[in-house]
């Protein structure tokens, strides 16, 4: 009958247990070779003005975009196989990289993205699952909409039009609101925050009809009036000279001072 070796078999067989080491490491090494050629990198570097607007549609993976002081935008992506086609294109001021279009019919992996714009420029960013990120950007817009999942922040935004939306996901909003702007965030399934300064002025509409989950925080005045039993908060913060909308329809809304 077969029996398992000893350990006193390894100790008195050196030699092959130096091959038994050599094949692990053989082994190991093609794995991780495998794993690293899976993974391929994008990168490339558009020349900018002042009012470039980048506008992507990736189909999932992360986001990030962050605004610098050079006249130019970066982007680089690490794909995850199988590969994505990316094909960027330029016309009339936009830089459009269009991941579903480019790979029609295709099954294709993560595309994470990690994107540089000038600080004045204009950001669209659209995915159907995935983190997306947008910092340091005072342009005329910032729009990230997510279809399914994944959450949503943007910090030290300074633009006249931002729209946030997700199915499930928390969206984080910190930055200010301009006179005359138009600010709306809506989520399906999560927490809505805005961080904004106290000298913001704006007409609120925010609705929570599930959960009625409204902390207005140091926002709340009496031009702020309750209706459908804590359902929606409707008014006027200031002087009201921008427009904000809220919903969320199984979460909490809430207003923090910045």
């Amino acid at each position: 009958m077969f029996s398992r070796p000893k350990f006193g078999w390894i100790a008195s067989h050196p030699g092959k247990t130096a091959i038994l080491v050599c094949l692990n490491t053989v082994l190991f090494l093609v794995f991780s070779a495998t794993e690293i050629s899976a993974q391929k990198r994008f990168s490339r570097t558009f020349p900018a003005g002042q009012n470039i607007r980048l506008q992507l549609i990736n189909r999932s993976g992360t986001v990030t975009v962050e605004g610098w002081d050079r006249q130019e935008v970066s982007v680089t992506a690490s794909l995850e196989a199988p590969t994505a086609v990316i094909t960027p294109q330029t016309i009339d001021g936009t830089i459009l990289i269009n991941l579903v279009r480019d790979n029609q019919g295709r099954e294709v992996g993560n595309v994470n993205f990690n994107i540089r714009v000038p600080v004045t420029s204009s950001v669209d960013i659209e995915t159907l699952i995935g983190n997306l990120t947008v910092s340091n950007v005072r342009g005329g817009l910032v729009r990230a909409h997510i279809s399914s999942e994944g959450d949503i922040e943007l910090t030290n935004i300074a633009a006249f039009q931002v729209t946030a939306q997700n199915g499930i996901g928390d969206i984080f909003f910190d930055g200010e609101m301009l006179s005359g702007g138009n600010y709306r965030f809506a989520s399906l399934r999560g927490n809505i925050n805005l961080r904004i300064p106290f000298t913001s002025s704006f007409k609120l509409v925010a609705t929570a009809p599930s959960t009625r989950n409204i902390s207005l925080g140091s926002f709340s005045n009496g031009g702020m009036n309750y209706l459908g039993d804590g359902r929606r908060v409707v008014g006027k913060f200031g002087d009201g000279n921008s427009t904000l909308s809220v919903t969320n329809q199984r979460g909490s809304i809430s207003f923090i001072r910045r």
